[in-house]
């Protein structure tokens, strides 16, 4: 294992692998320096003196400015470096040469084929609210369907409980009804019983409206005010019509090209953008090769790696569509009365991140290379193949759904620190070292970390696109197995 890492030519930090003590002397491009004090593993030091006010250069960008002089061999940290970035930008369209990689072998996965064309990885019953009202009546049909036939021939029962429905205006009513609308519509669901209560705004009729491209086999509306009796028995029908249908779906071989991935990362460390966020970019370099789709959201984590994404995109229409995302979200915080760069959070501090440059240039590293070939507003489902951006914010569990409800069978999740929550698709962790992979088992899917140990990333690719495969096949990632399932919808405005 190295000590450290320089990861581009022109950085002037390198990132300690391993801790490092005051007085080590190692070697940084054929000379010896000295650590000057303690360096925490994932975290910075000098790699020559750097003045006040000198910009700190990490991935071959500035992450920001030295607030005090810093020694050669010093820890740089959040106490003495600061952003550059401050408010809204005016931004310049200067694209880059467009990259069109070829995959000669297409792999398969055994997935279930739609109706409509589009393929699910999973084949589920899901109960969907329509207001947080009715929450416990719909936990109660899934629950009750689930004791009554524990092997029903289907990949999973579940209810999806939610805080919205009724009480909002505007868009935060809108989000709600598209989002519940993208999850009837999804390919990973085989049947959908949409459970209203029937006084709220987000009535059962205007939903109907959104769904009226749905397979009528497998979608069923219940209004409990209106079933005279038992709501519960009444809805335990519906499903049971559902049921029959789904359990005869049955896996077939499918092409990787059907494959569409969200891509996300939380908790991120000194790490994520060494080991793990690299991967899911050549992964997601891979997959679009082969005809397949990959999403990038977090858009308050793109603030400062913006550019190189706007200017990968295929023309100047997706350019604009994307400058408007951005600065969309900057009048967001704005417009609430809050700094715009107020991030990263204390996790990413511990864990070696300073800047919310030095998070978005690591964040961005998930999405590869690829073209950017359309950008899609919060609760759009996808509509093209290749690399998509997709506004939303960074918070992890609204993030990961909203990548599900834009048509995303998987969602591919770094993490340094770890977390154990899963949305409605399988949700894959990744972690950026083995030090946490082995400490939380029950958490991680996949270690990265082997790279900081010496493994090729050709090798380090293999075992991963193996492992999506099987889990696009039906193998449960660890939330799947441990039950721990949620949708979080994005809430901007006020409630009545």
């Amino acid at each position: 294992m190295a000590e450290f890492i320089k990861i581009d030519p022109a950085d002037n930090v390198a990132v300690a692998v391993e801790p490092l003590e005051a007085g080590v002397v190692v070697e940084v491009d054929r000379e010896r320096l000295t650590i000057a004090e303690a360096i925490p593993a994932g975290h910075k030091f000098a790699l020559r003196e750097l003045a006040a006010h000198e910009e700190v250069i990490k991935y071959g960008y500035p992450i920001g400015h030295t607030v005090a002089p810093v020694v050669r061999g010093g820890w740089v940290n959040e106490k003495n470096l600061k952003t550059n970035l401050d408010g809204a930008l005016d931004y310049t369209y200067s694209p880059v040469a467009r990259r069109r990689d070829k995959a000669d072998e297409m792999p398969m996965f055994m997935g279930y084929r739609r109706r409509n064309g589009e393929v699910g990885i999973r084949n589920e019953l899901w109960v969907i609210p329509t207001v947080g009202c009715v929450n416990g009546t719909a936990e109660a049909v899934a629950r009750l369907f689930r004791q009554a036939d524990p092997e029903p021939g289907v990949d999973a029962i579940v209810a999806w409980p939610h805080s919205y429905g009724c009480s909002q205006l505007g868009d935060d009513h809108n989000n709600t009804r598209r989002i519940l609308a993208d999850m009837a519509l999804h390919p990973n669901c085989g049947g959908a019983l949409i459970v209203g209560l029937g006084c709220e705004n987000n009535q059962v009729s205007a939903l109907r409206e959104l769904l009226q491209d749905a397979d009528p086999e497998r979608i069923r509306f219940i209004e409990t005010q209106k079933i005279e009796g038992d709501e519960v028995q009444a809805a335990l029908t519906l499903l049971g019509e559902l049921h029959r249908v789904a359990r005869e779906d049955v896996r077939t071989p499918t092409p990787l090209s059907e494959l569409r991935v969200g891509l996300k990362c939380g908790g991120s460390d000194g790490f994520s953008g060494i080991t793990a966020n690299p991967l899911l970019g050549r992964f997601s370099d891979l997959l679009i090769a082969l005809g397949g789709t990959s999403v990038l959201t977090e858009v308050p984590e793109m603030f400062g790696a913006e550019t190189i994404l706007m200017n990968r995109c295929r023309d100047g229409a997706t350019f604009e569509a994307t400058v408007r995302m951005i600065n969309d979200f900057k009048e967001y915080f704005i417009r609430n009365d809050q700094p715009v760069y107020e991030n990263p959070s204390p996790g990413n501090k511990a864990g070696g991140i300073s800047t919310l440059e030095e998070k978005s240039l690591g964040c961005t590293r998930k999405c590869g290379s690829a073209t950017v070939e359309d950008v899609l507003a919060y609760g759009d489902r996808l509509r093209i193949r290749g690399l998509s951006l997709l506004g939303a914010p960074g918070n992890d569990l609204v993030a990961a759904t909203a990548l599900a409800a834009a048509g995303c069978q998987m969602v591919l999740f770094t993490t340094g620190r770890g977390t154990p929550f899963g949305t409605m698709v399988p949700t894959m962790k990744i972690s950026t070292s083995s030090p946490l992979a082995r400490s939380k088992p029950h958490w991680i899917d996949f270690d990265a970390g082997t790279l900081l140990d010496g493994e090729s990333w050709q090798q380090c690719l293999q075992r991963f696109v193996a492992l999506v495969v099987e889990v696009a096949s039906g193998r449960e990632v660890n939330h799947e197995k441990n039950g721990f399932r949620q949708i979080a919808i994005f809430k901007t405005g006020v409630t009545l």
